[in-house]
Order: C-alpha cells, then structure tokens, then sequence
C-alpha cells in the first residue's frame, strides 16, 4: 500500500519549492515594512524640520539660513520620493512572491491529491483481491464438504 515513489518525489520536491518561495515571500515582506518604516522615519524627519524652518522664519531668519533650510527641505522631499519608489517595489515584489508562493503551495497540494488518489486506487484493488480470496476460499470450503 505503498505511494509510487515518482509520486513521493514530486511532493518532496513541491515541498522544497513551497519552502523556499515562503522563505522568500517572508524576506519580501520584511523588506517591505522596513522600508516603510524609514519612509515614516523620512516623513517625521521632514515634518520636525520643516517646524523648526517655520520656527526660524518667525524668530528671523537670514537670507543664507533660508536658503540652507530651502535647500536641505528639497534634499528631503527627493529622499522621501525615492523611498516611496522603494516602498512600491517592495509592494510589487511581496505581490509576486505571494503569487509564486500561493502557485508553489497550490502544485504540492495537486500532488498530495495524486497521492491520495493512488493510494486509494490500491486500497481498492487490495479489498478486491482479498475479497477474491475469500470467495475463492468459501467455494473450496463448500466444494470439499460435499
């Protein structure tokens, strides 16, 4: 009652596929929420400094300091820009290992199905043979109280 073993092979190797795409699935994932996290660590930066230009502006400002503040604000909002990109293609590259991960996942469970199937088909054919010893016995039995 044993699975064929090219079965027993493919669901090994399905195992190993959905292992390595969870794997992977879960480093995307954290790569994507760390880079969220320095997205909202570039947001808060930005907020605390465009406060304390706002700050300076009210206590007076000079014409250097405004344009360094200016400046460093542009720097910020073009680091905050990229970072959105990255956040995006970590969104995207989670989505696709998700996808692979969900496919992996759906062939080793095709697999498993087969297994079932086939170990079922014998199981059947098992009950069939021992139901044919059994009539065959029955019949010897009768035959020879005669």
């Amino acid at each position: 009652m044993s699975i064929p073993s090219a079965i027993n092979t493919l669901i090994s190797l399905a195992s190993i596929e959905a292992d390595d795409a969870a794997r992977r699935l879960g480093n995307a994932i954290r790569i994507g929420e760390e880079s969220e996290h320095k997205l909202a660590l570039l947001h808060q930066y930005r907020d605390e400094y465009a406060a304390r230009f706002q700050a300076g502006m009210a206590a007076g400002l000079t014409a250097p300091g405004y344009r360094n503040f200016q400046l460093f604000l542009d720097r910020l909002d073009q680091a905050i820009a990229g970072q959105q990109q990255i956040v995006r293609d970590a969104a995207r590259r989670v989505g696709e290992e998700r996808k692979g991960w969900q496919e992996s996942e759906r062939k080793r469970k095709s697999y498993g199905t087969l297994a079932d199937r086939a170990e079922q088909k014998e199981q059947k054919m098992e009950l069939k043979r021992d139901q044919k010893l059994t009539d065959e016995h029955a019949a010897r039995q009768a035959f020879y109280k005669r």
